[in-house]
This record gives structure tokens, sequence and C-alpha cells, in this order.
């Protein structure tokens, strides 16, 4: 029988620490907080269209359904030429677009499938009274 034992200093640099200089760790976290503020203002960007998209969705008046509008139109964009247009948002967060892009719609979907709820009802004694009872009861107010 072969002796197929390998000797220990083989691979006794893999079991050894990786040595790193301060400087190289500072640096490395420095570098981190230099794009934090592009980076916060990015996912506020992208935070607002979402709200935007969400919050507006069943709006009615002009300014708010026009926010609504413009927030489905950047998600559904794929142009890639401007740096905050919804591809490079992604890209720059680490987020698959597509998939956030279906998800939004998905929502919007069954947002638009559920029944309104506020709830309307009938005025039952009003519906009941004849015409010439309205009448008199607002004219002796």
């Amino acid at each position: 029988m072969a002796n197929n034992t390998v000797p220990t200093d083989t691979f006794a640099h893999l079991l050894q620490p990786d040595t790193i200089l301060p400087a190289q760790y500072y640096g490395n976290l420095k570098r981190k907080a230099i794009h934090e503020p592009e980076r916060r203002l990015v996912i506020a960007v992208l935070q607002d269209a979402v709200d935007c998209f969400q919050k507006h969705l069943r709006a009615r008046d002009r300014k708010a359904r026009q926010l609504f509008v413009d927030a489905q139109e950047w998600i559904a964009s794929e142009d890639r030429s401007w740096p905050f247009s919804f591809e490079n948002v992604c890209d720059l967060l680490q987020i698959n677009a597509q998939y956030l892009r279906v998800g939004l719609t998905k929502w919007k979907e069954r947002e638009l499938g559920e029944k309104p709820r506020a709830k309307v009802l009938p005025l039952l004694r009003q519906a009941a009274e004849e015409p010439a009872e309205i009448r008199r009861r607002v004219g002796s107010r």
C-alpha cells in the first residue's frame, strides 16, 4: 500500500491568518464612507418613486395623479442614458430592476382588482319619502 500522506507544510500557508495593515483596513472604510451620501441620495430617489407609485395609485386630483404617472413611467423605462434612470439606480443599489418592476406591476394589479374600501350606504329614510314631504321639510327650515 502506497503512502498517500501529504507533508503538513504543503498546506500550512492556507491556515495562516491574513495579515492586513491598518492603513489597508481603514482606507477601505474611508472609501465606503466617501460614497455614503451619494448612496443615500440614490436610495431616496428610488424610495420616493415607489412611494408615489403606491400612494397615488387611485389619486383623482391632477397633481397627485401626475406624481403616479411620472413614477410609473420612470419605473417602466429601460432607458440608461441618464444617471438617475430606474435601471441605473437599481444597478447602483444592486437590485434586480426587472424583478422590482414586475413586483410593483403585480402589486398594482392586485390593488386595482380589489373592491373599493369605502362602503356606500343608501339613505333609506330619504329614499322612502315622497318628494312633497321633502319639499315641505326643507321649506320649514
